[in-house]
């Protein structure tokens, strides 16, 4: 039985194998590298999580004073140009609450309801005021959550990091090829990992007697990551 002679060299990543082999087993040979390509990018969208809750005397004093406050909030919202399929309930309870105290125990002081909100402010430069509209609508009944920077839609980003990536693969491919003497031939196989843009929550306090809300939106990187094959020859 013939034996195959293999000779495996792994330098940093890249994976060479079969060097010196002929006919079937040149399809062993191969130059195996990964890199990762990114790019840095402004988001352009704010999301802001935002509740409403007030406590009253019965179940229903509480849920209208609630969906007032909340039709005041909506009001607001368009009023700021906030479109209505970017404004999304996310939950809506009522139940009793209650204060504990050592002499009296569990006493019923009323009734809690809540509704909370996913609202999305396409441009990112208006969700401060935003912020101040709603936060005026709402007054002491409203809860700001926090916001959150992103970037809608990444596909531009996307598709630069992936070209990033694959220029930082073809680059360590030849490098190592020439380290060892060989030639890339064609690509074999890839595989891509796209790495989810971060939404990192940055809470913002609005303070009504202190100027308006600035919401700061910093950057996010978008990253691309690839492991191609080459054949080598």
């Amino acid at each position: 039985m013939q034996t195959k002679r293999i000779l495996a060299i792994a330098l940093s990543g890249a994976l060479l194998t079969g060097i010196g082999l002929t006919g079937a087993e040149a399809a062993d040979r191969y130059i195996n590298v990964s890199a990762t390509g990114s790019v840095k990018v402004t988001p352009d969208t704010v999301r802001i999580n935002a509740s409403v809750s007030f406590v009253g005397t019965t179940s229903s004093v509480a849920q209208s004073t609630s969906a007032a406050t909340a039709s005041a909030i909506r009001a607001a919202l368009k009023s700021n140009g906030v479109d209505a399929q970017y404004i999304k309930s996310q939950n809506l309870t009522i139940y009793p609450e209650y204060n504990y105290t050592t002499d009296k125990g569990s006493v019923l002081i009323g009734y809690r309801a809540s509704q909370s909100f996913e609202i999305i402010v396409r441009n990112a430069k208006n969700a401060g005021t935003v912020v101040d509209a709603i936060v005026a609508a709402g007054a002491d009944k409203l809860n700001l959550d926090g916001v959150t920077p992103y970037v809608f839609d990444n596909a531009t980003a996307t598709n630069a990091a992936r070209t990033d990536a694959i220029t930082r693969a073809k680059a360590k491919a030849a490098h190592y090829a020439k380290l060892l003497g060989v030639k890339l031939s064609s690509v074999t196989s890839l595989d891509e990992t796209t790495s989810p843009s971060p939404y990192p929550i940055m809470m913002a306090t609005a303070k009504m007697d202190s100027g308006a809300t600035q919401i700061d939106l910093g950057q996010q990187d978008v990253s691309v990551s690839v492991a191609v094959k080459w054949a080598i020859k």
